[in-house]
């Protein structure tokens, strides 16, 4: 029998990895929120799986909106409304405007746990998602060869393209739109905006002037609630509060007292005397000394 060596490799563990990630699971009963795996580990922005678990965690009937994510998130409207919309694209976000008894209008958003849902009945069990039928493959035409001209302006970006063939010039911009612009850096200092930047958001300045809302007012939407830090450009941030803000109900139209109808001149039967009145005959003058004389005749 061989004697025991103390220098023989000890036998590995099975099943515990050799690298990455090691889970430390607990089981919990309460406080916890089921998330897929296509969700979790979707590939793209970290904000988006992050915008989505949030909305998986609230009770039915909680805001998500952009104003009220921007509050719970550091991250801008930017990012929150950028993650919004990759969720609606991918299938687990939607918005259905709804008319109520009433007449009125709302709009109710639904979060679903697998993309194509249904969603539930409040009358009855809810249903099981119906799955989605993989796309057909259709055979690839052949294509011809496109020029080297064509590929050039293909890898360039559209609005790159755009702002190269329409450069912006502050000789046309609106000159009070851009004394709104200039002047937002006294109230928040890192609103410093290139001679570019104030030409290219000035026209949608100009709109809102024309709207009839005020520099003072344009000041307050544009400068408030801003996030701690900026992930871009801050004429990026404030070109998205121009473009997506509502434009507020113009001021009432004062009204105008209407002024009384002008009466017709007519010529007095008695002296001859040019007078307005409805109807031709006597003036003023005339009408006190005829009454004045029936009234000595009749003395």
């Amino acid at each position: 029998m061989a004697e025991s060596q103390f220098n023989a490799r000890l036998r590995a563990e099975a099943g515990v990895p050799t690298s990455g990630v090691i889970h430390v699971r607990t089981r919990l009963t309460a406080d916890f929120t089921v998330i897929s795996n296509a969700l979790a580990q979707r590939r793209g922005s970290a904000v988006t799986i992050g915008v989505a678990a949030y909305i998986l965690s609230l009770p039915d009937g909680s805001p998500v909106s952009i104003a009220a994510l921007c509050e719970h998130f550091t991250e801008g409207e930017i990012l929150i409304s950028r993650a919004l919309r990759e969720l609606e694209a991918a299938g687990y976000l939607e918005r259905r405007r709804e008319r109520l008894s009433a007449g009125q209008i709302r709009t109710r958003t639904y979060f679903y746990d697998v993309p194509g849902g249904g969603v539930p009945d409040p009358e009855g069990p809810p249903e099981p998602p119906k799955p989605r039928r993989p796309p057909r493959k259709q055979p690839a035409a052949p294509e011809a060869a496109a020029p080297a001209s064509s590929v050039v302006e293909e890898a360039v970006p559209a609005p790159a393209r755009e702002r190269a063939e329409n450069p912006v010039s502050l000789a046309d911009a609106d000159p009070q739109a851009l004394a709104v612009l200039a002047a937002l850096r006294r109230i928040d200092p890192r609103l410093v905006l290139s001679e570019r930047e104030a030409a290219r958001l000035a026209p949608a300045v100009a709109r809102w002037m024309a709207a009839g809302v005020g520099a003072a007012q344009i000041t307050e939407l544009l400068t408030a609630r801003l996030p701690d830090s900026f992930l871009a450009r801050p004429a990026n941030v404030l070109a998205f509060r121009l473009r997506e803000t509502p434009l507020p109900a113009p001021p009432p139209l004062p009204q105008i007292a209407e002024r009384p109808a002008v009466l017709p001149l007519q010529t007095c039967d008695g002296c001859d005397r040019a007078f307005r009145a409805p109807e031709p005959g006597h003036c003023r003058d005339c009408r006190d000394c005829r009454s004045q004389k029936h009234l000595r005749a009749a003395g």
